[in-house]
């Protein structure tokens, strides 16, 4: 069985408890905790910066998936990485392609895992040549920039493709609409590491019934 690892985002937490919201996914035996920042222009909206990465840090032993949804990734690798980013994704649409090498590799010798993200109308065709740079591609199953959306399931063929050409080395993880009835999906197009919201942040259930919920939809045991 492939080696799932299931990150719980913060963006869909209670903001006024995020410490708290943190060491809940660590309890509950998560992989990682993902964070979103936005920017305000690559995306509508505007969420977090490297001093919530800080505090998050602070709070939990679990690796940090730093999500950067900004227009201008180059200004804020270092900052992030210094201030607890366990890796650091950037979007492949957010600087030019000759570009993208250069900042991968910037991500690595800053110390974290280098991961690329990929919009729904994004062509996979562009990681071509770039798999060597890379740790992590993110395939985004919604619009990046809101919590909550509903799954695209037209992106299933588009993960199969990545799985098919990505190296043994590369994770392949997928964001947007992850609940228990869309992860196995996921699962059986190749993803292995999977970004969850709302469906682990919700008022219906503690954070360990998510995430619980999750690994017996994969077919884990908890």
């Amino acid at each position: 069985m492939a080696a799932y690892q299931i990150a719980p985002s913060v963006l869909a937490a209670d903001f006024g408890h995020m410490a708290r919201a943190a060491q809940e996914a660590e309890q509950a035996g998560a992989g990682a905790v993902h964070v979103d920042v936005m920017d305000g222009h690559f995306v509508p909206e505007i969420s977090f910066g490297r001093r919530m990465v800080e505090a998050l840090r602070a709070a939990t032993t679990l690796p940090l998936d730093v999500h950067l949804m900004v227009r201008h990734p180059a200004r804020h690798v270092e900052p992030f990485i210094a201030s607890g980013a366990t890796a650091l994704t950037l979007h492949a649409e957010a600087a030019p392609h000759d570009a993208l090498p250069g900042l991968l590799r910037a991500i690595r010798a800053a110390g974290a895992r280098a991961g690329l993200a990929l919009k729904p109308a994004t062509d996979p065709d562009l990681l071509a040549g770039l798999f060597p740079l890379l740790d992590q591609v993110l395939v985004m199953t919604v619009e990046p920039g809101y919590s909550g959306q509903p799954f695209q399931p037209q992106m299933l063929p588009k993960l199969s493709a990545i799985a098919g050409q990505a190296p043994a080395t590369v994770t392949l993880a997928v964001d947007g609409g992850i609940d228990e009835h869309t992860i196995k999906r996921c699962a059986d197009a190749g993803a292995t590491f999977f970004v969850a919201g709302s469906s682990v942040y919700s008022p219906r259930r503690s954070v360990a019934e998510g995430v619980k919920a999750l690994r017996l939809a994969l077919g884990q045991r908890t």
